[in-house]
């Protein structure tokens, strides 16, 4: 399978490759499926590319490589769906923002994926954390052709 992508050109995948996010991410509900492609210029940075939409990638990281203390409290309702029995099967994602003032991170809506059964969803941290965590080292945002 592929997908024509803007940012990637035409990207091909598997469909064992797909993460379904059955709400979709917030603001992006109609998209529910995505894969996750790793970036080839900066090993810390990672895609989440809309199946259905090809003009649509989010870069996204793990927090703890930026904020090492990073820990999020979710309700068990909130990942019930995902299938996830321990915090070892969840894999934690966040969306990477460019601002005036520099790259920041989303901590208060991180996007929980169980790779086990290629599930995922995003949702509202119960903690009080930075919608807009600024680095303080940049990243690159673009990757370049």
């Amino acid at each position: 399978m592929s997908i024509s992508t803007t940012r990637f050109g035409v990207v091909d995948y598997l469909e064992r490759d797909v993460l379904e996010f059955s709400n979709g991410l917030i603001g992006m509900e109609e998209c529910r499926q995505w894969v996750l492609l790793a970036d080839a210029k900066n090993k810390s940075l990672g895609w989440l590319q809309s199946v259905e939409r090809g003009d649509l990638a989010l870069p996204v990281v793990s927090p703890r490589r930026f904020v090492p203390n990073y820990q999020v409290r979710v309700s068990s309702r909130d990942v019930a769906t995902l299938g996830i029995e321990t915090a070892k099967q969840a894999q934690i994602l966040v969306v990477v923002s460019k601002t005036a003032e520099g790259m920041t991170l989303n901590l208060k809506a991180p996007i929980v994926v169980c790779l086990e059964n290629r599930t995922g969803r995003q949702i509202i941290a119960k903690d009080d954390h930075a919608v807009q965590y600024l680095l303080g080292a940049t990243v690159p945002f673009r990757r370049s052709a």
